[in-house]
């Protein structure tokens, strides 16, 4: 039983610092470099980060969380409920919503860096915050076991 709730820390953990690295790292750098070669970067990365291990941790963790939650009992389900809502929402959705038309929009070149990275940043930066706290709550569910 300990051990799907761990999968899903680890998960929650892995999407938590990669939202994070992007907010505090690959963006500011990408930033300050020349326009043309960060939207070529950033372009290059919305090809590449596509592949089995994102979908694993992306899809993974609010699945792993649930499942969790259907198996635990008392407090600790709730923790676990409340921890895949929060990544579904606070990750999933927004996700789907907001970052990934602002990456196609430019990939198509009708949004310019200046603006992409503005919003994209600051969203994802919403991302990696509701990747916390979804990570803080399947940790307190487990110590709910």
């Amino acid at each position: 039983m300990l051990a799907l709730p761990l999968i899903a820390l680890a998960l929650h953990g892995a999407l938590a610092g990669l939202f994070y690295s992007f907010s505090m790292s690959v963006m500011p750098a990408l930033n300050a470099i020349d326009t043309a070669q960060a939207e070529a970067a950033m372009r290059s990365i919305n090809r590449k980060i596509l592949n089995p291990w994102l979908y694993l941790v992306f899809l993974g963790s609010p699945v792993a969380a649930l499942v969790a939650g259907l198996l635990a009992d008392g407090p600790a389900a709730l923790w676990f409920f409340a921890a895949a809502a929060v990544n579904f929402a606070g990750s999933f959705l927004v996700t789907v919503a907001i970052n990934v038309p602002m990456n196609n929009a430019l990939n198509a070149g009708t949004m310019p860096w200046r603006d992409f990275m503005r919003r994209w940043t600051a969203w994802n930066t919403f991302r990696a915050v509701a990747s916390v706290a979804s990570l803080v709550l399947v940790g307190v569910g487990l110590t709910a076991l």
